[in-house]
């Protein structure tokens, strides 16, 4: 029979205790078997207007004398399905105009797998091109809400839509796309 010291085993079993939490914490793995589900609405003026201070008019809209933006529906500017890079993903991403001037990017019927980190991007580089990294000039959105459904993510004001070409699900803790969907201008 071997015995071990105990000088030895109470190290050893510390260290493996610490690689245990260290690849535990890294790794998430029971994110593989849960979901959660977002169900957001497109957004109206008014909502964004509570998160971006109060609704102002201008003077020749307050005396019916010009154009307000207010009533107004909100016009999408581009869309793309999701393609799958590291996890299964799928769905469709739009960046959509509210009445307000606001600009949110909106997923809807999302499917893609939890992780650690997950995030929202908006890349320079076409969907296929992600795999490889962002990019210079990604703009950060926020963390994921949900692995499936629809949410919403507010685009920072001044942000030019133009200018990007896809919208990126990244796991910022290992650096990788989980799908990314081409941004196509809507002909309108």
């Amino acid at each position: 029979m071997f015995l071990v010291s105990r000088r030895i085993a109470v190290p050893v079993l510390l260290v493996l205790a610490l690689a245990a939490g260290i690849g535990l914490w890294l790794f998430q793995p029971w994110k593989a078997f849960t979901d959660t589900t977002v169900n957001e609405a497109l957004p109206t003026a008014a909502e964004t207007a509570e998160h971006n201070g109060p609704e102002r008019d201008d003077e020749a809209g307050m005396n019916g004398g010009g154009p307000s933006t207010k009533n107004q529906d909100p016009v999408d500017l581009a869309e793309g399905r999701f393609v799958t890079h590291e996890h299964g993903t799928s769905g469709m991403a739009r960046t959509v105009r509210l009445a307000d001037g606001s600009q949110v990017l909106r997923f809807e019927d999302l499917k893609t797998s939890e992780g650690p980190d997950v995030r929202v991007y908006l890349s320079t580089r076409d969907a296929g091109a992600v795999q490889e990294g962002l990019g210079d000039g990604a703009v950060a959105l926020g963390k994921l809400k949900g692995n499936l459904g629809n949410q919403n993510y507010t685009v920072p004001a001044g942000t030019d839509l133009s200018e990007f070409r896809s919208a990126v699900i990244w796991c910022k803790r290992f650096s990788v796309s989980f799908g990314a969907a081409d941004l196509a201008p809507v002909a309108g």
